[in-house]
């Protein structure tokens, strides 16, 4: 994908939009590459700075990574503006292949989300054991509580997670319930400068250098488990797609190689994706 087609995505509604092109070199250029629409948080945790050079050095293949919220990068692969998908809500992308636009979905690894806030807790979650208890205790002191609210993997768990809870945030919309329309990153800056609290995945967590006052409040209940997949856009219903080279794509991740890579992705000693073998 060029500059001018980041553009153009962006004009069709699509930002922010992160593209990160390998290839720039009159060199590179000439070398055959995919395109993977994925999400911010392999993208800005590090994870693919370290993976797919290794998947490169083995198939002579580059990767031209369009990161975004799980829903605009499910668009993008729906339009066919992208050779596979990588992204982290198992519902859509299995609503994604049963429409016909992608083949099998696989599981490739999984980290969890967690909550962060002030660390003065004003909702006073830090010692509650499960995550419904604890979103009802944000809502109940109404503290301030930062949603992605773009329909990301993230702002989808986390809808789900209120509705297990009972609360329905939305009818104290831009009141203690603000909703940011940004990515992750992002987000967590609202929620440093704000003194709320909000829900992250832990790559995006590790990897995020502004915290002030921003502490780990609430983790391991097992709803919080957060699993990515990776499917094969359809040739069928997109002609112009790179299947070959898609698949090899795929095939490499899920192989013993591709797994090793994403186990052995660290941000001071923690490891941040683990593979399914």
């Amino acid at each position: 994908m060029t500059f001018a087609g980041c553009r153009s995505l962006m004009s069709r509604g699509l930002a922010p939009i992160i593209c990160l092109i390998l290839s720039i070199s009159p060199a590179q250029a000439q070398r055959p590459f995919i395109t993977l629409a994925s999400t911010t948080s392999t993208q800005n945790s590090g994870l693919f700075r370290h993976v797919l050079p290794k998947f490169t050095r083995a198939t002579g293949i580059a990767v031209r990574v369009v990161a975004v919220g799980t829903g605009a990068a499910i668009r993008l692969a729906r339009a066919g503006d992208a050779d596979v998908l990588l992204v982290h809500h198992k519902e859509s992308e299995l609503a994604f292949v049963a429409a016909g636009h992608g083949s099998l979905r696989r599981s490739v690894m999984y980290n969890d989300f967690i909550l962060v806030g002030p660390g003065s807790d004003p909702a006073e979650i830090r010692s509650i054991l499960d995550v419904d208890h604890a979103l009802s205790r944000i809502a109940s002191a109404q503290a301030i509580f930062l949603s992605r609210g773009d329909q990301s993997g993230t702002h989808k768990r986390e809808l789900e997670l209120w509705a297990d809870a009972s609360t329905n945030p939305a009818v104290a919309s831009g009141e203690w319930y603000r909703e940011t329309g940004s990515g992750m990153g992002a987000t967590l800056n609202v929620a440093a400068a704000m003194g709320g609290y909000t829900l992250t995945d832990r790559g995006s967590w590790l990897g995020f250098a502004n915290k002030r006052g921003l502490v780990l409040l609430h983790e391991g209940d097992p709803r919080l488990r957060n699993e990515y997949g990776v499917v094969l856009v359809s040739r069928d219903r997109h002609p112009h797609v790179k299947a070959k080279a898609g698949q090899v794509f795929v095939d490499w991740i899920l192989s013993e190689e591709g797994m090793d890579a994403i186990d052995e992705f660290e941000i001071d000693g923690t490891r941040l994706f683990h593979a399914i073998r």
